[in-house]
C-alpha cells in the first residue's frame, strides 16, 4: 500500500537540539562538561520532562542533591533555547515541498507542553504541519504503542498510510513494529531520496 502522508519527529529531524550546545559554553573544562551530564542533569532525568513533569518540579530533587551545581541544574529551563543550533535545511526544504505536493504532514515527538510553542516557533516549515501528538500531553513517550496509535486515531491514518521519519533507532524499530513504513533520519543528505523512493515527491 502505498504512503500517503508523512509524520515527521521533530528534535534532531526538524530542529536540531542537544544539551551540549549549551553545557560546553558553561563549563569551562570539557570533563567537567561530561561528568554533569552523565551524572547531574543526565537524558534519563530529562525524560520526565517528555512525559509531562515541569521543570520546576524535576530540578527540585536534583538542586537538593547537588547544591554545588544549581546555576547549571537551574539553566536546563532559563537557557533552554541555548541548546537548539536551529531547523535542518534539509527537512524545511522537504516540508515545503510535500506542502507544495499536497501530501499531508503531522508531528509525533516527546516532548514538554512547556517548550512546545518556542520550538514550532523556530521554523516556518511547522506552519505547514496539520497537527501534533506530544508525549507531555499523555505522559506516554515513543516507542508506547498507544502514542503511536493516538496519532493514528487523531489524524485519520492507518499505520501503514504514514512514512514515520525518526532519528531514533528505538521510535524507528517501535513504529516499524506497528506497521508503519519509517524513516530513521541520520543523514539530512538522506531524506530527500528516502521521499522520492516511496513517491511522495
Amino acid at each position: 500500500m502505498a504512503v500517503k502522508a508523512v509524520l515527521w519527529d521533530i528534535g534532531n529531524v526538524i530542529v536540531r537540539w542537544d544539551p551540549r550546545t549549551l553545557y560546553a559554553k558553561f563549563f569551562k573544562e570539557p570533563a567537567e562538561c561530561d561528568r554533569f551530564l552523565s551524572h547531574v542533569c543526565t537524558m534519563e532525568w530529562h525524560i520526565a520532562h517528555d512525559l509531562g513533569v515541569t521543570f520546576a518540579d524535576n530540578r527540585a530533587p536534583l538542586l537538593e542533591r547537588f547544591p554545588d551545581y544549581a546555576d547549571a541544574i537551574h539553566a536546563w529551563e532559563t537557557r533552554w533555547w541555548d541548546m537548539f543550533s536551529g531547523p535542518i535545511a534539509e527537512t524545511e526544504a522537504a516540508i515545503e515541498a510535500l506542502h507544495a505536493a499536497g501530501v499531508p504532514q503531522f508531528a509525533l515527538s516527546n516532548m514538554s507542553h512547556e517548550v512546545f510553542d518556542g520550538i514550532t516557533a523556530m521554523s516556518p516549515a511547522f506552519e505547514r504541519l496539520s497537527g501534533y501528538v506530544i508525549s507531555a500531553e499523555i505522559a506516554k513517550m515513543k516507542p508506547d504503542p498507544s502514542i503511536y496509535a493516538l496519532a493514528c486515531e487523531r489524524f485519520g491514518f492507518a499505520p501503514g498510510d504514514f512514512l514515520f521519519v525518526d532519528d531514533s533507532a528505538r521510535n524507528i524499530d517501535g513504529a516499524r513494529a506497528l506497521g508503519f513504513d519509517a524513516h530513521h533520519f541520520t543523514d539530512p543528505a538522506a531524506l530527500r531520496p528516502a521521499l522520492e523512493a516511496r513517491g511522495l515527491l
